[in-house]
């Protein structure tokens, strides 16, 4: 697939990055020529220098024979001129742009070929908001990730000491809840990934990854570690727009309190938000926090642009006796260092949410959900089976007789509105979703040649 990227931010440089191992053309567009000598040599892409959606600078991409234009640069407007570019001048097939601005997101009419032709949106901040509101919802999960509509849900959980799984192996999960049906996908050991199977003990401390239906997701997670006491109270640092659209969604059913140090940005959340206090101030005030009953917070999120701050409010929030902390953290080496030092509980990094939400649309095939897992070492895809016996590797088989690449194991199958776990002996029917996990990201084209079907099923 012909792919031109437009933007080498974090973004941009992690879609290219993600995408030049999967045997596409990739074009990198950007203004920064520095940046983009640095990225063409690494991923060996092309590169253009240049300002992203004027239309010489996207003819001299390739514009014409391009399949997709991904446009992530740091401007909405930047990114929505180009895909009107592209799509009037140029005729691109798909585009995809990252919007930020709620003031453009909230009129749906807009994006459409008539109007602004932009066939698939990105939001952020809005993708951010609606992880960490998974996160509230499950205590003690550390990621939590909807297919299927939310039908069925992958959820990380580290295991603790007097979980009364551990030390037990696999199999004995359906002794202990017998009425409810899940599979462990995963599981990572010392930061290695392990391939379940039946008879694999787990340990404290392992990172399990399982899926079920969304109704059993407390009961699996009870079996790993005691369910932590629900949420009643939750702290944000940082009132931009990932902090303001949480506290929207949360602010119904919590008590929410927002720290923001702009004064004029508080007043404006002030009177946005209808339950939500607002508090004018420095995330990492200790006076502030105290005053505010930091230690009967049972949730501290921190939501600034800026990692050093995040990182040392949510350290001193975890000292002055926050229940749970989590923070954004955009730096890839500062997620690695905080988690394995057990400082924050939950590292939220923006880039690969933002990724997971664009992959599935870049992707080629019948791959309808991606998302990317341990900071994008591993991968969780939805995808579709078609065909037959006759012209498909996975329709009419049972699940121990599809050959799946090396460290790659089906979850659970979604037919219809019923979530089956894929056991060995479970038979793959024509349009069942299938949810996968690939310890290895790399062995995706592998796995998407399994679904795709022969000539003759056409």
């Amino acid at each position: 697939m012909n792919i031109i990227i437009l933007g080498a931010g974090q973004v941009g440089s992690s879609v290219a990055e993600n995408l030049a191992s999967e045997a596409n053309d990739i074009t990198l567009v950007d203004s920064n020529a520095t940046l983009l000598s640095d990225l063409g040599d690494r991923y060996d892409i092309q590169t253009v220098v240049g300002h992203a959606s004027h239309p010489d600078i996207l003819k001299k991409a390739g514009i014409r024979d391009a399949d997709m234009l991904v446009a992530v640069t740091n401007s909405d407007e930047t990114n929505i001129v180009a895909c009107q570019v592209a799509h009037s001048l140029f005729h691109t097939p798909t585009k995809i742009a990252r919007v930020r601005s709620q003031e453009y997101l909230k009129y749906e009419a807009l994006f459409n070929n008539s109007a602004l032709p932009i066939d698939v949106l990105i939001s952020p901040e809005q993708l951010i908001a609606e992880h960490i509101q998974r996160l509230i919802e499950y205590p003690g999960a550390l990621q939590v990730l909807d297919f299927a509509g939310g039908r069925a849900r992958l959820v990380g959980v580290k295991a603790y000491y007097g979980g009364p799984l551990v030390g037990h192996e696999i199999a004995d999960l359906r002794k202990h809840i017998p009425g409810v049906d899940s599979r462990v996908a995963a599981i990572f050991r010392r930061g290695k990934g392990i391939v379940p199977d039946g008879h694999q003990v787990i340990e404290a401390d392992d990172e399990v990854f399982f899926i079920a239906a969304k109704k059993d997701i407390r009961a699996v997670m009870s079996e790993l570690r005691k369910l932590d006491k629900p949420i009643k109270r939750i702290m944000l640092a940082g009132g931009g727009n990932i902090g303001k659209r949480l506290a929207q969604a949360l602010e119904g059913k919590y008590n929410v309190k927002i720290i923001e140090r702009d004064a004029q940005r508080a007043e404006e959340l002030s009177c946005d938000l209808n339950k939500a206090i607002v508090l004018l101030g420095d995330t990492a005030d200790e006076d502030l926090l105290l005053e505010e009953n930091i230690d009967q917070m049972d949730v501290f999120c921190a939501l600034t642009n800026d990692d050093e701050a995040n990182i040392l409010s949510s350290m001193l929030a975890k000292r002055l006796g926050a229940r749970k902390v989590m923070s954004i953290i955009n730096r890839h080496a500062y997620v690695d260092l905080m988690e394995s030092e057990g400082t924050i509980d939950v590292a939220i990094s923006p880039r690969q949410i933002t990724i997971s939400g664009l992959l599935a649309h870049v992707r080629r095939g019948d791959v309808v959900a991606v998302h990317s897992l341990r900071r994008g070492a591993a991968e969780a895809i939805e995808a579709i089976a078609h065909g037959d016996n006759a012209n498909s590797k996975v329709v009419g088989k049972a699940i121990e007789d599809i050959k799946l690449p090396k460290g790659t194991t089906i979850g659970a199958l979604i037919r219809g509105d019923e979530v089956i776990m894929a056991h060995h002996d479970v038979v793959v029917e024509n349009e069942d979703h299938l949810i996968l996990f690939l310890l290895d990201k790399n062995k995706f084209n592998a796995v998407e040649k399994l679904f795709q079907v022969g000539v003759t099923f056409f």
